[in-house]
């Protein structure tokens, strides 16, 4: 049987931005590299993509003025 990995736009697809190279996405290692195309089980992709931390985290910039 023939296994199926996911390209780096299928990898897009699946977190629904159009390319996660230019958005540098710091993706895991891939599951299989076949000369230099990297290759990611669906099931990487969904584990990794639960782990991320969420929006607002680290804080960002702090406010000019904060609230009181």
């Amino acid at each position: 049987m023939t296994e199926r990995y996911l390209s780096l736009k299928e990898v897009g697809e699946r977190l629904g931005v159009k390319n996660p190279a230019a958005r540098g996405y710091r993706l895991p290692e891939p599951d299989v590299l076949v000369g230099t195309t990297r290759g990611w089980r669906p099931e990487t992709i969904d584990a990794w993509n639960a782990a991320r931390p969420g929006r607002g985290v680290g804080g960002g910039r702090p406010r000019r003025h904060p609230e009181e």
